[in-house]
């Protein structure tokens, strides 16, 4: 009788707890906040119906500065950012195999000289005697032909000294204009290669922007045409005028180059900046340009996307299909539509369905 009264109560009691168990996951679950995140809208990007395209400033002379030498550089005696004029010291590499097929090539100079001083001499002696038959014919011909190969050996060892003359340029890197150095990738010690990149140098006081347009509005674009450049991080707009139209689009992909002269003005631009460049010209295609910030990309592998908040308070990944580079910004051509809400940051991790709270 015992065994049959304790039975039901223990299955009972077991019921009871679960129940109350149940109740409380699920009001756990109901309670729990959702991960804060940051939201934005995202831009649509049109400037009054004009064509409107990317670029970036570059200075108009710039040299990128190398040698055909192998060599350990001896001296950089410049800086990054350094003002240099035209002829002064960049790179300095050890030449002492130079100096020494130098000297060799001065002995043989010296040497091809007196052979030919008195080849020459010879030669117009037996031609006097040719002349006054007291020497035959065969003696001025031989002669001759002693003559001839002592100014050949002299000329071509006075080239082999012009040969070694124009290595000793490349073993002393020069500025080729007045400037400033941007770049350098060696210093004292380092061993320099033919064809690296040693150091480079533009000068400051003329700009232009490459800008890319797309092959819909090409043909509109003219030389000698007026547009404005709005350079993004100064906040500041600079007349230019285009100089430049490439015909091609083979190595751009579907992008034909622009060049644009920038005209003098005191904004303190540097080359490398973003720029905008509006084009007096109407846009043929009147869809608007998608833009969001580098920052809220999420990359897997090959694909792109950015996490936008569902109507159940939960993050979504959207794969999205990206164009062009603004500075800090990114080209939407597909997957996120304009003015749409997409997540910026957030206070943890993020994965699809976890839920959100938005600030």
């Amino acid at each position: 009788m015992i065994r049959k009264i304790y039975l039901p109560l223990i299955v009972i009691t077991t019921l009871l707890l679960n129940s109350c168990g149940g109740d409380n996951q699920k009001n756990n679950t109901d309670d729990t906040e959702g991960i804060p995140v940051t939201v934005s809208q995202a831009d649509a990007n049109g400037e009054h119906g004009f064509l409107t395209v990317s670029g970036k400033i570059k200075a108009k002379n710039t040299a990128d500065l190398s040698t055909k030498m192998m060599g350990f550089v001896e001296r950089v005696p410049v800086r990054v950012g350094e003002k240099v004029r035209k002829g002064q010291l960049l790179v300095k590499i050890n030449n002492a195999d130079l100096q020494a097929r130098k000297a060799q090539v001065d002995a043989s100079i010296t040497e091809a000289r007196a052979a030919f001083d008195n080849a020459e001499k010879d030669y117009q002696r037996f031609k006097n005697l040719f002349t006054d038959q007291s020497a035959s014919q065969k003696e001025l011909d031989d002669m001759t032909t002693r003559y001839e190969m002592a100014k050949a050996r002299l000329e071509a060892a006075e080239q082999m000294k012009n040969e070694i003359d124009a290595q000793f340029a490349y073993t002393n890197i020069t500025a080729p204009f007045n400037g400033v150095v941007t770049h350098k990738t060696v210093e004292k010690g380092d061993m320099a290669n033919p064809g690296q990149l040693l150091i480079s140098v533009e000068n400051p006081e003329g700009f232009e922007v490459i800008a890319m347009v797309p092959e819909t509005e090409i043909s509109q674009i003219k030389n000698a045409t007026r547009v404005q450049v709005m350079v993004k991080s100064l906040k500041e707009k600079i007349s230019g005028v285009v100089t430049e139209i490439s015909t091609s689009a083979r190595n751009t992909g579907g992008q034909y180059l622009v060049k644009i002269d920038l005209d003098a003005s005191e904004t303190p631009i540097l080359s490398g900046m973003f720029a905008t460049v509006v084009f007096p010209v109407e846009k043929k295609v009147n869809a608007q340009m998608v833009l969001i910030p580098k920052s809220a990309i999420v990359d897997r592998g090959q694909l792109s996307g950015v996490y936008t908040v569902s109507q159940s308070q939960t993050a979504i990944l959207r794969w999205l299909r990206l164009g062009r580079t603004f500075g800090d910004q990114v080209e939407v051509l597909s997957g996120l539509n304009p003015n749409e809400t997409y997540i910026v940051s957030a206070e943890g991790k993020l994965y699809n369905g976890v839920k959100v709270t938005v600030k």
